[in-house]
């Protein structure tokens, strides 16, 4: 396995805290940011608690700039304003880090590695890599997130991924770009929209095990009240991700297993219920060869379905694209004044 790699000198990572009703635990969380950063944004997403204007007081760290929202906008939001702050000041890469404590500052190093070591454009936390790491997690928020993971993997085609809502993240600054910022969801499924754009540019995206952390923060997301918006965005990106990746950027034999599978899925079942419901009213028991109308195409549809699905996993992006990608204007400018 490979170990973490420190920033050199010219590369420049740089931190974005968003904001909102963390004053409280933001300071301890800023004076954790080793000297490895370059510079930290902390977004002010319109707090009522004033946070931005305490972190301006209490700081002394020259690295720390305070972008203020006039109003709020989500933590999505609040990190494509900073994302934007670090590409114009020609950052390499990218962090996130919630100003609530619940992120070790300590692991930046880890989440940047792989970045580094050009075998990942994007690297997201996982709290559930161990058993012993999901003791301190709410049940509301473990059952919530196991459920949103597994139906992330359809819509973003990371199938290897979980934790999919873990806000510690890290990117490629030449892939910012790429990823239409003003269009990601600014609310709470900024980190799942993330990816589902990243898969659209099929870029490699690794997890990185960390432990939970829960103290004395307060959790602005209820899970029960985003599941049903969750799952809407969710089939939305399936639907996007599926036209895009195997019809219009390409067309292979996947593609048809896709649209056979489904068509023949679909009849099976809709002819199999329509005959058992016209069997029970009549009383007269359905002959074998309708029976087996209604099997065969329903046992080679969920086939052709599975064989997709095998592709579709394997087709998950094991490559970063970073390399190939030309520097931001920042980055070029950066350079040539060199």
């Amino acid at each position: 396995m490979h170990g973490p790699t420190p920033a050199d000198d010219r590369t420049r990572v740089a931190v974005v805290v968003p904001c909102y009703r963390c004053k409280a635990q933001v300071m301890r969380v800023l004076s954790g940011i080793d000297n490895t950063v370059w510079r930290i944004y902390v977004v002010d997403d319109a707090c009522p608690e004033g946070t931005g204007d305490w972190v301006s007081l209490q700081t002394q760290d020259a690295r720390v700039q305070v972008l203020r929202h006039e109003h709020n906008q989500g933590v999505g939001g609040a990190m494509v304003s900073g994302y934007k702050a670090a590409l114009a000041d020609g950052a390499d890469i990218v962090v996130k880090l919630d100003g609530d404590g619940q992120m070790d500052p300590a692991l930046i190093g880890r989440f940047i590695a792989p970045i580094l070591q050009e075998r990942a454009d994007y690297t997201k936390g996982n709290r559930f890599f161990t058993l012993n790491s999901l003791q301190g997690m709410p049940r509301m928020r473990l059952f919530g997130n196991a459920v949103l993971s597994f139906i992330a993997k359809l819509s973003t085609g990371y199938w290897s991924l979980f934790d999919v809502t873990n806000g510690y993240t890290a990117i490629h600054a030449r892939v910012l770009p790429y990823l239409e910022l003003d269009r990601v969801s600014k609310r709470y499924f900024f980190e799942t929209d993330m990816l589902f754009r990243l898969g659209t540019l099929r870029a490699a995206v690794v997890d990185v095990p960390m432990d939970a952390v829960y103290a004395d923060e307060r959790s602005n997301l209820k899970v029960a009240r985003v599941l049903p918006e969750f799952a809407a965005k969710h089939v939305i990106n399936l639907f996007k991700r599926l036209a895009y990746n195997y019809f219009l950027r390409d067309l292979s034999v996947a593609s048809l297993e896709l649209v056979a599978g489904s068509l023949l899925l679909s009849f099976g079942v809709v002819f199999g219920l329509s005959t058992w419901a016209q069997a029970l009213s009549s009383g007269v028991p359905t002959p074998l060869g309708t029976i087996m109308l209604s099997a065969l195409p329903t046992l080679v549809g969920l086939q052709m379905l599975l064989a997709f699905i095998g592709h579709d996993v394997a087709q998950q992006a094991q490559r970063a694209i970073h390399p190939l990608l030309p520097p931001t204007k920042a980055q070029a400018n950066r350079v040539d004044a060199a």
